[in-house]
């Protein structure tokens, strides 16, 4: 793992499976041994609303529940990108769906 913590954040819409995703990361984490946290959010509308979901992966004891500065962002709209893009650091990878 290259830094510890490892920190994602996958964002989008409602529907595009980014809290299904998360999920599955954090579990594949658990099952390597690691210390994970996962957490959702998303907006009152079943489908198009805004979507994210933030896993925290580390192999000590985890503190916190946010992601402040992610080391991986997945946008998959373009409200996603506007609002989280400028919480990147310049070792951030970043993937968006253009």
């Amino acid at each position: 793992m290259p830094e510890d913590p490892y920190r994602l954040r996958l964002s989008g819409s409602g529907g595009q499976g980014l809290i299904l995703a998360g999920i599955i990361v954090a579990e594949a984490a658990v099952l390597d041994g690691k210390n994970v946290v996962q957490t959702q959010s998303y907006g009152p509308e079943a489908r198009l609303g805004a979507s994210r979901s933030e896993v925290i992966i580390s192999q000590r004891r985890i503190a916190g529940l946010e992601v402040i500065e992610p080391d991986l962002l997945l946008c998959l709209s373009q409200d996603s990108f506007d609002k989280y893009s400028p919480q990147v650091r310049g070792e951030t990878v970043v993937v968006i769906d253009s």
